[in-house]
């Protein structure tokens, strides 16, 4: 047995919670993780891991034996990168996550560009609404909104910003009128999408607003289309809606009450040695982002 022989299996399931997981994310059977890990705790004559038929949990001895070999795996990607990254070209496999309105339609088309520029690279883009593990899914990068980053284990870079806007249709707001405060939005039908609350900034405080209303969609793009047709207010980002606010489909409703500006980010995990696909698309997308 090799000295890294279920090293990197340990650590997979440890992230993964799972070895069915780890075993996605490694590429192999889930019966292989299985085998590493039983014959790295033969080796080392110390269980590491409670298996159950639920899940997976790491022991005290196996807590301490994690950080020492992820600190190890580490200095050794750090090493391997050093040396075959040494003329800076962006090369290998890049794992990226976006959600999945904003990275159909910015995200997605500027990695293409990216990818013509740098053939060596090839690259998986996984478009989901949920926030993933980076870490325990072996992700290199997402493209995130928000406001903060509360994870020791990744960076931030941003990159852009975005504007929230309440809109409504100008046939709406003609048969039901136009809230003129915060408070008068519990008189209105309210199109909710995936988020629960809506944000807005009252002389410097941010509120919370929960929308209720007999029209729910998990898709923007649905909202945007129910606001056109007057079902409702909305409150989207600004990719959907500028167009229509320009053409005064829709109307833009308590602008002296928007949130202040989201922050488009560029998130990785920490690295003391960052890899040239990651770093040069990171310089790609703050170039062109802000531009959209």
């Amino acid at each position: 047995m090799g000295s890294w022989d279920g090293i990197d299996a340990f650590i997979a399931v440890c992230e993964a919670e799972s070895f069915s997981a780890a075993a996605l994310r490694l590429g192999v059977s889930t019966s292989h993780v299985s085998r590493e890990v039983a014959r790295l705790e033969d080796r080392l004559q110390v269980r590491l891991l409670y298996r159950t038929t639920r899940r997976v949990s790491v022991t005290d001895a196996g807590r301490v034996f994690l950080e020492r070999c992820r600190r190890l795996v580490e200095e050794r990607e750090e090493a391997f990168a050093t040396v075959s990254e040494s003329d800076g070209a962006a090369r290998g496999h890049l794992r990226l996550t976006c959600s999945i309105a904003y990275g159909e339609r910015f995200i997605v088309p500027l990695v293409n560009r990216f990818l013509l520029a740098h053939p060596q690279l090839s690259v998986s883009i996984d478009l989901t609404n949920r926030i993933v593990d980076l870490v325990g899914e072996g992700f290199d990068l997402a493209v995130r909104t928000g406001t903060s980053l509360d994870d020791s284990r990744l960076i931030a870079v941003r990159l852009a910003s975005r504007r929230r806007y309440l809109c409504a249709a100008p046939a709406y707001v003609e048969r039901h009128g136009s809230p003129a405060e915060l408070e008068a939005l519990v008189m209105h039908e309210c199109l909710t999408g995936t988020a629960d609350l809506w944000h807005f900034s009252d002389e410097g405080r941010p509120v919370e607003f929960r929308p209720t209303g007999t029209w729910r969609c998990n898709s923007g793009f649905a909202v945007l289309d129910a606001a056109r047709q007057g079902l409702g207010l909305c409150q989207l980002p600004d990719f959907y809606v500028e167009g229509d606010l320009a053409s005064g489909a829709l109307i833009s409703l308590l602008d002296e009450k928007r949130p202040p500006d989201e922050g488009i980010w560029a998130v990785y995990p920490h690295r003391r040695h960052l890899s040239p696909k990651v770093s040069r698309l990171v310089d790609y997308l703050k170039a062109h982002v802000g531009r959209l």
